[in-house]
């Protein structure tokens, strides 16, 4: 096995085939004119090439999603002024194509070689990026406290394995730690809350919401029914809305709760620029030993 950095970014697949540049999502979106950066840097790739890879954007030395996405959104002039302020990078994990040739049936083994020889003869430079790999698990676990830079863990491959699109074969490790949080609102009832919307206080003092639980287990739904209590209408929140997921633009229906619950919750590193947690948070337990006082606050970066 070997273990790669797992980036915050968008996966993505380049291909020159006969002059022309492709470069698509994982699902065949079209993405050469929201980073014509990418474009540009084909011209240091010899015909008949292919690489599997991450795009990724980097701001004040840390992984920015956030800006990637706006740049999905971007065109013609838009695209070329963002891709001068946050220029996209192309962090190269597989090599697909060699001199117009499917390589695809190699072992990872030989593929990894292969386009570390492309990236050393070629003398690639950005927006190219060469993926760390290692089969050291000192080094691996080096990688895996890089959180503060918006690293999301590690993905294991085999050695031996040839590339199989869509096929789910390689492992991967997200780190994760249990921290505190409020709850701010909830989805469901308030017998039975199906999901919570977590909150902390911000540097100014305001309750900011920062993530949304998974779908509660029936033992924990109704285990916290009674310690919420019905907003009064003041809340802090009176009048926001939510967004049922990042990126979407459907809502949630909330009814708000008196913010003074306090739980302990799992989540992950990969966090957006206002410190809130970018993927679902498992709630563990309440803590009614700890008042909103006690949780730590945000820290945006």
């Amino acid at each position: 096995m070997t273990g790669e950095p797992k980036w915050d970014g968008y996966r993505a697949l380049v291909s020159i085939n006969k002059g022309q540049v492709e470069l698509r999502s994982r699902r065949g979106t079209d993405l050469r004119a929201a980073f014509p950066e990418i474009l540009t840097g084909a011209a240091q790739l010899r015909d008949g090439t292919a690489f599997d890879g991450e795009l990724v954007v980097w701001e004040e030395g840390r992984l920015a999603f956030e800006r990637l996405q706006h740049r999905m959104q971007r065109r013609g002039v838009g695209a070329a002024r963002a891709a001068a302020e946050w220029p996209a990078h192309f962090v190269t994990f597989d090599l697909l194509r060699l001199n117009g040739n499917d390589i695809t049936t190699w072992p990872y083994r030989r593929r990894r070689a292969a386009l570390e020889s492309v990236f050393s003869a070629r003398r690639l430079t950005a927006p190219w990026t060469l993926c760390p790999s290692t089969t050291d698990q000192d080094v691996v676990n080096e990688w895996l406290a890089w959180g503060a830079v918006g690293m999301e863990g590690v993905v294991y491959k085999r050695l031996t394995e040839p590339y199989q699109p869509g096929a789910r074969t390689w492992l991967k490790f997200k780190p994760r730690e249990t921290t505190e949080a409020i709850v701010g609102a909830i989805t469901g009832t308030l017998a039975a809350p199906r999901t919570l919307l977590l909150a902390r206080y911000g540097t100014s003092n305001q309750l900011q919401y920062v993530g949304r639980t998974t779908t509660l287990p029936a033992v924990a739904s109704s285990t916290l029914g009674p310690l919420l209590t019905t907003a009064a209408t003041d809340h802090p929140w009176t009048g926001w809305t939510f967004s049922a997921g990042w990126g979407s633009r459907d809502t949630l229906d909330v009814t708000l709760v008196q913010p003074d619950l306090v739980g302990e919750v799992g989540v992950d590193v990969a966090r957006d620029s206002a410190g809130r947690w970018r993927h679902p948070v498992r709630w563990h337990r309440p803590r009614p030993d700890l008042s909103p006082a006690d949780v730590p606050r945000i820290a945006p970066r």
